[in-house]
């Protein structure tokens, strides 16, 4: 089922309540700020600091921050470090004459 949509240069759109509003009623696919801040037993305003910082992924549209739960759950797997991210000592080289 598709609602229309007003944007502010009053364009029409057409936008699927599915991407909306989750099948499931739950958004499965997303996490809420409370959720990550009660995971992480802190306070609502550390995670919004966090994401403000980009220490935890995510992205802000307007007033809202989208987390979706595969990049949490990858952040919490990793705690915050990339792959290349850490210490890496050098390789060592042995020069032959």
């Amino acid at each position: 089922m598709k609602s229309p949509v007003e944007t502010s240069e009053g364009e029409h759109l057409e936008i699927c309540e599915a991407a909306i509003h989750p099948p499931d009623g739950g958004s499965g696919s997303r996490m809420s700020v409370l959720q990550i801040a009660r995971r992480l037993n802190i306070g609502r305003l550390a995670v919004y600091a966090m994401l403000e910082q980009r220490v935890l992924p995510g992205l802000r549209i307007g007033r809202r921050w989208i987390i979706t739960r595969h990049a949490y759950e990858q952040w919490e797997r990793t705690c915050g470090m990339g792959e290349r991210a850490g210490f890496h000592p050098p390789q060592e080289v042995t020069v032959l004459n």
